[in-house]
C-alpha cells in the first residue's frame, strides 16, 4: 500500500466505525474538494452508494458554480441531500470581527439542522493540518447539548479506537481526514478522477485555494489550471491554504471561538 492508499483505507474504516455505532448519522457537505472527496471516500466504504444522508448548510451566499455543482451531482451520485438554512447576521455575536460573524451563521444553522433531525453523528471534513485550531481535534470529537466544543475535554484516542460517548442532547462530530494533508486531498483527486467546482483552477492568474461565501472568500495568485499543475504549485508554495479566506486575517482569536461554539 503506497500512502494514498493507507489513508483511503484508514477514512475508510472511521466512516464504517461512524456508521455502525452512531445513528441517526449525516455527513457535511460543503461542495468543496475535501467534502467531495468524503463523498467519495463513503461511496468506496458502503458498495458505491453513501447510506446515510448528506447536509448542506447553505448560507445563501456561495458561488454560482457551487450551487450548479451541487445540483448536478447530488443527482449523479444518488445522494440524499438535506438543505438547511442560516440565520441573519445581526443574529451573531456582535463581538466578534464582520466576516468571523458572518461565518457564524453556519454555526447556527448546522446546531438547528442537528437538532431538527436528532443526529447522534456529524460526519465532517476538516483536516490539523489546514488551521492550528483544528490541529487540536480528535477523530471522534463529542460536542454537548449547546453544540461547544470542550477543548480541553477530549477523548483520547489509542490504537484506532474511537470513543462514542453519548448524554442526552449531545452528538459526535466525526472527522475521517483529520490526517491528510492539502497536497493528499489533490494527488488523492488526480487518481481517483473525482469531480470539482472548476474554482479551484486559475483563470486570468488567479485560483481559489479554499471555498466558501463568495463575499469573504478570495483568490489567491495562481497559474495552476490543472490537477497536475495545482499538485507541483503545493509542492513548493509558501501561502497558506486560508490565505484567501477573510476571517482567518481577523482577530487571533476569532477562529477558535467560533470552532468552541461549534463551528465546522
Amino acid at each position: 500500500m503506497d500512502h494514498l492508499d493507507q489513508l483511503e483505507a484508514q477514512s475508510v474504516f472511521i466512516l464504517r466505525e461512524a456508521y455502525r455505532t452512531l445513528k441517526p448519522l449525516a455527513m457535511l457537505w460543503s461542495l468543496g474538494k475535501d467534502s467531495n472527496v468524503m463523498v467519495w471516500l463513503a461511496k468506496k466504504a458502503f458498495m458505491g452508494r453513501v447510506p446515510f444522508p448528506v447536509m448542506h448548510v447553505d448560507t445563501g451566499k456561495k458561488f454560482p458554480e457551487m450551487y450548479k455543482f451541487r445540483d448536478e451531482y447530488a443527482q449523479k451520485w444518488d445522494l440524499d441531500l438535506l438543505l438547511g438554512e442560516c440565520p441573519p447576521v445581526e443574529e451573531m455575536d456582535p463581538s466578534l470581527p464582520p466576516a468571523a460573524r458572518s461565518a457564524a451563521r453556519k454555526t447556527a444553522g448546522l446546531a438547528a439542522m442537528i437538532e431538527k433531525h436528532k443526529l447522534q453523528g456529524v460526519i465532517a471534513g476538516i483536516r490539523r493540518d489546514e488551521q492550528g485550531t483544528r490541529a487540536k481535534e480528535r477523530v471522534f470529537s463529542p460536542r454537548g447539548a449547546s453544540h461547544k466544543w470542550d477543548i480541553r475535554n477530549q477523548p483520547p484516542e489509542f490504537w484506532d479506537q474511537y470513543a462514542t460517548p453519548h448524554e442526552e442532547g449531545m452528538h459526535i462530530r466525526v472527522h475521517p481526514l483529520l490526517s491528510w494533508r492539502e497536497i493528499d486531498i489533490w494527488r488523492y483527486i488526480e487518481r481517483e478522477g473525482i469531480p470539482l467546482v472548476d474554482l479551484y483552477f486559475s483563470k486570468n492568474g488567479k485560483r481559489y485555494r479554499s471555498l466558501g461565501d463568495s463575499d469573504i472568500t478570495f483568490p489567491v495568485e495562481s497559474n495552476a489550471s490543472t490537477l497536475a499543475e495545482v499538485i507541483r504549485e503545493l509542492e513548493t508554495t509558501k501561502t497558506s491554504e486560508r490565505a484567501g479566506r477573510a476571517m482567518d486575517h481577523e482577530s487571533e482569536d476569532a477562529f477558535e471561538r467560533l470552532r468552541v461554539a461549534g463551528y465546522l
